[in-house]
């Protein structure tokens, strides 16, 4: 283990895309070994790193040199151009110069060190924090600031050990002298809006971090539980870690030698589909239009979904029924009236096929679960959410919901429809959701204003098991060895929620 324990300011924030197993080993400083380099990604695919490249050149052209002085990206896509471009302008007109308070860029970010002069229970001989964002400081060092640049301000603020945190950094981190006053504010790229986090004198800060730091900074160094998910796709423990289970083959694919680890998802494969561009535009995260991402259909669909997850995972289960309350809605979506009204026909239906009339105790239900499984063959991380598993006896069973206002079933097999459905029949009949084969199965329920479909796929039955591989298999092949994710124009493009960044949909709009 290294005497020198490191911690970046990230680490306060927690959450669930953070492994908190993997920031206690990082920041005690353990290194697994790769059994080989893994090839970069031809593509940035650090949104924000465009954008703090960018702001380092504006300060060179300033005078100052800035922290990040020689960094430099991976080629961008033409998306993250125009979205690194719109965050640029919006940055400057967010913070105009001030003359009566001139603040610079600094030449090397801020790091916090305290040398211990005794024995430590953690055995280190030091601490170090270190904070990632925009450094500034006024001419005389009595000032720092540091602006924290976000895709969008969020309804919440950060966690106040986050917080604490990059203030104690700002209050006592080198080099320079040791500021009187210091400010801690975010940006965001999408519509240059900011919020201030912290302003203080030095007192103030350090008062912050003895309040909110050292419980969070024992929370980092303590952690064990090992969280899948994104993250493990850039985490140097991947093949070491005893939470990622091994899906070998899964995709149907195999990696060349020194191919970049990946994530992939349903969700990805359908957006892959339709347009690779978008496919890499919400893998970025970029901003998507409200108007496409949160139109009435989707909304209610979304908030039906949170209901039953709400009502699945409450207490001690029991079966739905149909006396369901007019304020069904979740607070954090805003639906219409009809739809509103349409919701509770569909959850009426859905007590006649509620699979929790087979379940004994919670400990037989998993909501919204998170199945994160590692294709060793094709190096790839595969990420599902199921809208439910239940134990039916000894046997586990995943359950999709749908709705739909309209009364027509298709004609198309059901995991060619619902890809979803087919991950499931491949997890299932490889008895990776363990417990007996007696009763798993797959199960796709949707709810119509006219009632309730429940259809069951059996993993065990070879037709199935074929068709599932093959829709799989469709859906990663092309995306799989494409590094340059070039758009298709097409009709879709009017109902695309990220066409706004897209250069391909510029240039129609230019050419009609």
């Amino acid at each position: 283990m290294s005497e020198v324990i490191t911690v970046t300011v990230g680490m306060f924030k927690r959450g669930e895309f953070r492994c908190p197993a993997a920031d206690a080993l990082k920041a005690r400083g353990y290194l697994p070994v790769e059994p080989a380099p893994r090839r970069r990604e031809r593509l940035e695919h650090f949104t924000l790193g465009p954008f703090m490249a960018a702001c380092d050149d504006r300060a060179r052209r300033d005078g100052s040199r800035g922290p990040g002085e020689g960094s430099r990206t991976a080629p961008s896509h033409d998306a993250l151009r125009a979205w690194t471009a719109h965050g640029i302008a919006g940055y400057e007109a967010a913070f105009p110069a001030d003359p009566e308070r001139p603040l610079a860029e600094v030449a090397e970010r801020w790091v916090y060190r305290y040398r211990l002069t005794g024995p430590d229970a953690r055995r280190a001989e030091e601490y170090r924090f270190a904070v990632w964002g925009r450094c500034l400081a006024s001419a005389d060092g009595t000032h720092r600031e540091l602006r924290l640049p976000v895709h969008r301000i969020g309804q919440s603020p950060p966690p106040e050990a986050f917080v604490a945190a990059a203030a104690l950094v700002l209050a006592e981190g080198g080099p320079g002298p040791l500021p009187e006053y210091v400010r801690i504010v975010e940006f965001a790229l999408l519509d240059g809006r900011t919020r201030e986090l912290f302003s203080g004198s030095r007192a103030q800060a350090l008062a912050l971090y003895r309040t909110h730091g050292p419980g969070a900074l024992a929370d980092i160094l303590h952690g064990r539980e090992y969280r899948p998910g994104a993250s493990c796709a850039q985490c140097p423990f991947v093949r070491v870690c005893p939470a990622l289970r091994a899906a070998p083959g899964l995709l149907g694919v195999e990696t060349p030698q020194g191919r970049p680890r990946r994530t992939w998802s349903v969700t990805n494969g359908r957006n892959y589909r339709a347009c690779p561009a978008r496919d890499h535009m919400r893998r970025l995260r970029l901003p998507a239009a409200d108007s496409v991402e949160r139109e009435a259909t989707a909304e209610r669909g979304r908030a039906l979904h949170a209901y039953l997850a709400g009502r699945h995972g409450a207490g001690t289960p029991g079966p739905c029924s149909a006396d369901v309350p007019e304020q069904w809605v979740p607070e954090e979506f805003d639906l219409p009236d009809e739809e509103r009204v349409l919701g509770v026909w569909l959850l009426r239906r859905h007590a006649a096929v509620c699979p929790l009339r087979y379940v004994r105790d919670g400990a037989d239900v998993r909501t919204e679960p998170r199945v994160v499984r590692h294709d060793t063959a094709a190096d790839v991380i595969v990420l599902a959410a199921p809208d439910l598993l239940y134990r039916d006896g000894d046997s586990w069973v995943w359950r999709e919901t749908k709705t739909s206002v309209r009364e027509r079933r298709s004609s198309r097999p059901l995991v060619e429809l619902y890809p979803q459905l087919a991950l499931g029949v491949l997890l299932v009949a490889r008895g990776d959701l363990g417990g007996s084969r007696a009763r798993a199965r797959v199960e796709l329920e949707v709810l119509r204003p006219g009632g309730a479909d429940l259809e069951i796929v059996d993993p065990f039955v070879a037709a199935n098991r074929s068709a599932a591989e093959e829709t799989v298999r469709d859906l990663v092949t092309g995306w799989y060895g494409d590094d340059a994710y070039r758009p298709q124009p097409g009709p879709a493009c009017d109902r695309c929620a990220t066409a706004r960044w897209c250069s391909a949909t510029s240039s129609a709009k230019a050419l009609a």
